[in-house]
């Protein structure tokens, strides 16, 4: 139905409505909508398996059954060598990347039923491959492997379209800034600290010097506002792009990963204390809101943002589970 009908058709129920109440009562405009927008709301905030796009029904009341989240294995990949170090779906849920201490890098497609099947094994680095990264528009894949250089591939190919830096430019991180033509990473070297490049290799920018400590993980805010670094001296340093302003968050305890939610607007950090740490970008928090259950004393272990509207967090665990 067009939506000027419909506003219509509620100002003419809310004049019919108007007409039964006593005088010294008016109803507010939309009010009714209103109201059962409240309700909605309030039905889905206190759902604690809530994360369904499907349209809720009000003529019972709201709750989601805990067969909302995914509980069960539904297929294991075999095909890496030795121990997997780092996976990421791409942006629009078509891919998904893995990266092992084989030294290989795999693009996996992801088929109309869900599951998974091999489209490219990357095999170009000489050591352990630690992280990867997906471009914005997910036509590159970047990979970086312990103390190795950088390289973007073609994903539609499989094939290296080039190397950055050199094997004495030690790469911990990478990630894409929302244009997909700029990448940035950072060095377990202090000397080379954090560089952005376009994609032909050309430096645009660096943060290096004796003053900056080991990067361990970085990340860009999808909008491209912010730049977020952990480093080895247990501190997270939150850089504006636009202004280059910085606000640095002290840690209790060694920091091992970041993962930036969806909307800009939180992260979250692993610390070995076997806490998971969330906290707002803009800093607004004093505190973090905290996380605990998990086992951490020796890996990295990663979290990540998931459901409707990022309202979970999962995180792997040296005990063999995941907790949500």
């Amino acid at each position: 139905m067009d939506d000027i009908i419909v506003r219509a058709l509620r100002k003419k129920l809310l004049t019919e409505l108007e007409k039964l109440l006593p005088p010294p009562i008016a109803l507010l405009e939309r009010r009714l909508e209103h109201l059962v927008e409240s309700t909605v709301t309030a039905w889905t905030d206190s759902c604690m398996y809530h994360s369904s796009l499907d349209a809720i029904s009000l003529y019972e009341d709201h709750c989601c059954g805990r067969d909302q989240i995914p509980t069960e294995t539904t297929q294991i990949l075999t095909e890496h060598k030795n121990e997997v170090r780092f996976e990421q779906f791409s942006n629009n849920g078509e891919y998904l990347a893995s990266s092992s201490s084989d030294c290989t890098a795999i693009v996996w497609k992801v088929l109309k039923d869900g599951k998974l099947t091999l489209k490219h094994t990357l095999s170009s680095h000489q050591n352990p491959v630690s992280s990867v990264a997906w471009s914005p528009d997910d036509s590159i894949l970047l990979t970086c492997g312990n103390a190795e250089v950088l390289k973007p591939w073609d994903v539609e190919t499989g094939i290296c379209k080039h190397t950055f830096g050199n094997h004495a430019f030690i790469i911990s991180s990478c990630d894409w800034f929302p244009d997909s033509k700029q990448l940035v990473c950072g060095s377990s070297d202090p000397e080379k600290g954090i560089c952005m490049w376009d994609c032909d290799g050309n430096e645009i920018k660096a943060w290096r010097g004796m003053g900056m400590p080991k990067v361990l993980d970085l990340a860009v805010t999808p909008d491209g506002e912010y730049l977020i670094s952990i480093f080895m001296h247990k501190e997270i340093r939150i850089l504006n792009m636009r202004t280059n302003a910085e606000r640095v968050i002290p840690e209790e305890y060694p920091i091992t990963s970041l993962l930036i939610s969806g909307d800009s607007k939180f992260f979250i950090v692993n610390l070995n204390s076997q806490e998971i740490h969330m906290w707002d970008i803009e800093g607004k928090w004093e505190k973090p809101l905290r996380y605990a259950g998990h086992k951490q004393h020796n890996h990295v272990i990663r979290s990540c943002f998931g459901g409707l509207n990022s309202t979970f967090i999962a995180s792997g665990s040296e005990n063999s589970q995941v907790y949500i």
